[in-house]
């Protein structure tokens, strides 16, 4: 999530877990996430109702534009928590009904300056909500050079981009495979490739299917998978599974 994100919960269930948290929502509340992060999202259909959520990404420069109109300079950078689970009320409700339409109809697109303004709604209703979000929502600064190490181990699994694993860690791409060379002794997706195949072979060991595992390891298909991990231990995933 590059930009700050405002999640909508209609119906079901919803589960966001990042690195250092996990959230869960139903319906009729709202879960505002941080910008510059990386997080697993679950979502889990109502018997007989259905899933639905409206997400609302809070662009900087939109963010910008409201604290040049408002006024606001925020001198202090946020330290708190990457996201939050905010109680919706009656005022948050009626503005997301007022969306819905336009979920339901996707055909009849929303044109930008009607988009624009409804995001420019939401922000005042969070800010209405709870002024003390005026740090988490208009903290400008640029992400500092985050422990790269710690970062990496952390999130090897999600199938995003180097470049965005650079941008996430405040460095330039440049920058990131230089530090990366430093640390891990190779490229980034050789150690990314390496890193998922190891801990593939672990969950393997602990008799879990290969179908179940590959998606959580950053792999794109299971093919991909199972012919990365064969060139590396020269057998089918499948036949490290434990005999029983």
């Amino acid at each position: 999530m590059e930009d700050n994100t405002l999640v909508y919960q209609a119906l079901g269930h919803f589960t966001l877990k990042t690195a250092h948290q996990q959230i869960e929502t139903e319906a009729g509340n709202l879960i505002l996430i941080r910008k510059n992060q990386l997080g697993e999202l679950t979502k889990v259909p109502t018997d007989g109702i259905g899933y639905q959520t409206i997400v609302i990404r809070l662009k900087e420069d939109l963010l910008r534009q409201i604290a040049l109109e408002e006024q606001l300079d925020i001198k202090e950078k946020y330290t708190g928590e990457g996201a939050m689970l905010i109680k919706g009320n009656d005022f948050m409700h009626a503005f997301f009904q007022s969306l819905l339409p336009y979920v339901r109809n996707p055909e009849k697109k929303i044109t930008t300056s009607i988009g624009m303004l409804k995001v420019k709604e939401a922000v005042y209703l969070l800010l209405d909500m709870l002024p003390e979000l005026k740090t988490f929502l208009f903290d400008f600064s640029e992400p500092h050079k985050i422990d790269l190490e710690k970062f990496m181990v952390t999130n090897y699994h999600y199938n995003i981009p180097v470049e965005q694993f650079a941008r996430l860690t405040g460095r330039s791409l440049a920058g990131f495979k230089r530090d990366f060379q430093k640390i891990f002794g190779m490229p980034p997706r050789q150690w990314l490739l390496e890193r998922r195949l190891i801990e593939a072979k672990h969950l393997i060991g602990k008799n879990l299917k290969p179908s179940s595992i590959y998606l959580e390891l950053g792999f794109e298909s299971l093919s991909h998978f199972s012919h990365a991990f064969k060139k590396k231990y020269g057998s089918a995933p499948t036949e490290w599974l434990p005999q029983s």
